[in-house]
C-alpha cells in the first residue's frame, strides 16, 4: 500500500479519541498495516500541565503511552474496512527515559509487528529533539474482530 499523511481532521476518521484525549496532532506518514509516524505539540495550554506538576509541568507517563497507542491504532485502522473501528488495550510494557515539558514536540513512530485475528502487536517510540523519551511494546485489539475467534459461551 502507498503511504499518506493525515491532518488533524482526517485523523479523527481513524482514531476514536477526541479532545482533550486525542494525543496526536498530525500523522505525517502512514503505511496501513505497517507503521505510522506523527507528532504531538505540547504547549503550556495542555489541560494536564497545571496539575502535573505546578512547579515542574511535564507530560504524564500514561498520556505518553496513550499517544503511542493511538498512533499504533492509526497504523491498523487505515487498513481497508477498519476505518473508525474502536480498539482496546490488551497489554503494554513501557519505558520512560526523560520528561517531556511544555514547548516540546513529541515525535511518535509506531510499527506493526503482527496483525492477526483482531490482535495487533506493535512497538512505539516517542522522541524529543532526536532523544528517546518513551518506548513501548504494545498489544491492542479490535474487539469486533477478535470476538469472532473466541470460543462461544454457553
Amino acid at each position: 500500500m502507498d503511504k499518506f499523511s493525515l491532518d488533524y481532521r482526517e485523523l479523527q476518521a481513524y482514531q476514536p479519541n477526541r479532545y482533550p484525549f486525542l494525543m496526536i496532532d498530525m500523522v505525517e506518514e502512514v503505511v496501513p498495516g505497517q507503521y505510522a509516524k506523527g507528532f504531538k505539540n505540547l504547549t503550556l495550554n495542555e489541560w494536564y500541565f497545571p496539575v502535573h506538576f505546578p512547579d515542574g509541568p511535564n507530560m504524564p507517563g500514561a498520556l505518553q503511552l496513550e499517544a503511542m497507542a493511538q498512533m499504533l491504532t492509526v497504523a491498523i485502522t487505515t487498513l481497508p474496512g477498519l476505518k473508525g473501528k474502536v480498539t482496546h488495550a490488551m497489554q503494554h510494557t513501557v519505558r520512560f527515559r526523560r520528561e517531556i515539558v511544555p514547548g516540546e514536540r513529541l515525535d511518535l513512530h509506531c510499527q506493526v509487528l503482527s496483525w492477526k485475528r483482531g490482535i495487533c502487536k506493535g512497538k512505539g517510540v516517542g522522541t524529543v529533539k532526536g532523544e528517546i523519551a518513551c518506548e513501548a511494546d504494545m498489544m491492542i485489539t479490535i474487539p469486533e474482530i477478535l470476538e469472532q475467534y473466541l470460543p462461544k459461551k454457553g
